[in-house]
C-alpha cells in the first residue's frame, strides 16, 4: 500500500497520494468525525431547549 516517496518535494499531499486507503482515512478523520461531534452537540442543545 505505502511506497517510498519519490517526489521532488516530499509534501503532505504526496503522502496522501500513496493510495486510495490513505486518502479515505484522511477524509474520514477530517470531515466525518467532526460531523458526528457536531451532531451530538446539536442534539444535546435541542433537548435542553424543550
Amino acid at each position: 500500500m505505502i511506497e517510498p516517496l519519490t517526489d521532488v518535494v516530499p509534501s503532505f499531499f504526496a503522502m496522501l497520494n500513496q493510495g486510495p486507503l490513505t486518502l479515505t482515512i484522511f477524509l474520514h478523520t477530517i470531515i466525518i468525525l467532526p460531523m458526528f461531534w457536531i451532531y451530538k452537540q446539536e442534539k444535546k442543545r435541542l433537548e435542553e431547549q424543550k
